[in-house]
């Protein structure tokens, strides 16, 4: 499966793929999709940093 990492940390967080999608600008669909294929090390680090942020937002 491609994206583990980001998807563990969404599972992690318990956040929803809608939540990080919305943070990024984006539509839930066009976020799955882009979950399909590896994302580049640039777009990696840029969702595991929203991730991080919306996991503290949260507590």
């Amino acid at each position: 499966m491609n994206n583990k990492e980001i998807r563990a940390a969404i599972s992690n967080a318990k956040l929803k793929y809608w939540q990080v999608a919305e943070a990024l600008s984006m539509s839930d669909g066009a976020f799955s999709r882009k979950l399909r294929k590896e994302f580049s090390p640039e777009e990696k680090k840029t969702v595991l940093q929203v991730i991080h942020k919306l996991a503290k937002e949260a507590v």
